[in-house]
């Protein structure tokens, strides 16, 4: 009832008002031409029709239904209402007053519209409150969705920070560990074929090896008991070897792949009778 007073109360109160203007103006108006109680019989016959078309129209609006031509009516009152406001205002030396008023009957009219619209469209108070509270649930759901999403999106971020941190710190240990194994592989290979360091090591044990035919030779990569064990090839042997490795898969091996070959193997030969067999081979 209070949420229905808050449209009806503004639309009586201007139809009140524009009531009582118009039948002021009417016996004004016709009151210098008839007996004043004949203008005011006919200002409340204008009054009276427009209400009870009004009154006809609400009960139709009470029980779910609409008259076009009941509107109509309602509308002709309210436009004549208006008229007679507006003619007398022109016939006045200060129109403007008058003027100023004459919009109230078609203002009415228009607040029992806008009345008759909120009753078609409001709801009770159970279905507001259901309808306040569905939103509200739904705010609180999207709030902790927004809240989760954020709370797994920095936590992501601080597990990938860590993982790049912890891959970077890998890749520079790694870098590191193959730049001295590269430096020291260099090394090694550089003395192993270095021409000089076979004469070099034969000069110094020369004096002690019966004979002097000593061929002293640095180790190669493999299985030490492979080294210790595995008998002298002769030129002939080592040649059929490498040729054998060399042409094991189509195409032939490289020279680096042959030699890794044949040590997995467990043989033993220097890296330059090795490679004299490769060149006698491959010409």
């Amino acid at each position: 009832m209070n949420r229905t007073a808050k449209t009806m109360l503004p639309a009586v109160a201007m139809t009140v008002v524009s009531m009582v203007l118009t039948l002021a103006v009417v016996v004004m108006w016709l009151g210098e031409s008839m007996p004043k109680g004949v203008a005011v019989v006919v200002g409340l016959g204008l009054d009276g029709g427009w209400l009870a078309t009004l009154a006809y129209e609400r009960r139709l609006a009470a029980q779910g239904d609409h008259s076009t031509p009941v509107t109509a009516v309602g509308w002709g009152f309210g436009v004549v209402a208006t008229g007679v406001l507006v003619a007398h205002a022109l016939g006045e030396d200060s129109p403007g007053a008058w003027l100023a008023v004459s919009w109230l009957p078609i203002a009415a009219k228009a607040l029992w519209l806008v009345h008759g619209l909120w009753e078609r469209t409001a709801l009770t108070g159970e279905a507001l409150e259901a309808i306040q509270g569905i939103q509200q649930e739904a705010r609180d759901e999207a709030a902790v969705a927004r809240a989760r999403l954020r709370a797994e999106a920095a936590t992501e971020e601080t597990r990938l920070t860590a993982v790049t941190e912890a891959g970077s710190r890998v890749a520079r240990v790694q870098a590191a560990t193959a730049e001295r194994l590269s430096g020291a592989w260099s090394t090694l290979e550089a003395a192993r074929q270095g021409e000089g360091t076979g004469r070099a090591l034969t000069s110094v044990t020369a004096p002690v090896t019966p004979g002097g035919t000593s061929r002293w030779e640095l180790p190669v990569w493999g299985t030490a008991l492979a080294l210790e064990t595995a008998p002298a090839l002769t030129d002939e042997a080592l040649d059929m070897l490498v040729d054998q490795i060399r042409h094991s898969e189509s195409p032939a091996l490289s020279y680096r792949e042959m030699a890794g070959r044949f040590r997995a193997a467990g043989h033993s030969a220097s890296e330059n009778r090795l490679r004299a067999a490769w060149k006698r081979v491959a010409a």
